[in-house]
């Protein structure tokens, strides 16, 4: 499988040719729970709604994955490479073959893409640009805003804080204080998963701006994406297990 080409200033990256077994998040050790946080983020977010449009026109990518990975995506429900880029990393690794290394190879693919679209998709969302934008609104909301135990969050010295104060604690150091169980933990991460989720951290308008597509193309483009469609339906057959 060819790796991507590193427009925007990313290495090319080797793909590990076999999937690790999914592990639960409580036996992983993350930096912090931001880390943690992160991995169940959409890999994309503010994308335009011709973005998403021309992503999705692209299916998979034209000599992208093999024919067998992509049969792997489309039988776990994944549609295209919009859909791949506004799902989280932790919802494409269930898929196997698709580690780590392969969903930030797909991320490369996909912002290397939308920067032909949107020429400053590099800085706009880039991996360092999408996780500063989310800390920032971390840091802005008070603690007191997520559906948390009071007691718990007064405990471990966090009362009137920002979200930020505790995104930037581990899992294991939480657990450390005895103030908190496991699953205290897990409603942690997950009110600041469903936080970051409902506000979609606003992604600022580039100067630059899109290169608009030309009206032929759009009157066009279901023509390919049917095109695309009926291509996957060969790759479909052709990787699919022999009949008796």
């Amino acid at each position: 499988m060819p790796a991507a080409t590193a427009r925007c200033g990313h290495p090319e990256i080797a793909v590990c040719a076999t999937a690790m077994p999914r592990r639960s998040p409580r036996t992983i050790r993350y930096d912090s729970l931001f880390d943690e946080v992160s991995l169940r983020l959409p890999l994309f977010e503010g994308l335009s709604a011709d973005n998403i449009q021309h992503l999705s026109a692209l299916g998979f990518g034209r000599g992208f994955l093999t024919a067998s990975l992509r049969a792997r995506l489309r039988k776990a429900g994944f549609r295209d490479l919009s859909h791949l880029a506004q799902s989280s990393p932790d919802e494409i690794t269930r898929v196997r073959k698709f580690g780590p290394v392969r969903v930030e190879l797909i991320r490369t693919f996909i912002l290397d893409e939308i920067a032909h679209w949107l020429p400053s998709a590099c800085q706009t969302h880039a991996v360092a640009a999408t996780r500063e934008r989310r800390l920032e609104l971390l840091r802005e909301t008070q603690i007191e805003r997520l559906a948390l135990d009071a007691d718990n969050i007064a405990a471990l010295g966090f009362a009137g804080g920002s979200c930020a104060d505790m995104a930037d604690r581990s899992r294991l150091n939480l657990l450390g204080t005895g103030i908190v169980t496991p699953s205290d933990v897990d409603r942690i991460v997950t009110a600041l998963v469903r936080f970051l989720g409902a506000s979609r951290a606003t992604v600022p308008c580039p100067v630059d701006g899109a290169r608009e597509a030309p009206s032929a193309e759009i009157e066009t483009i279901e023509g390919r994406r049917a095109a695309l469609l009926a291509d996957q339906d060969r790759e479909w057959e052709e990787a699919a297990p022999a009949r008796d």
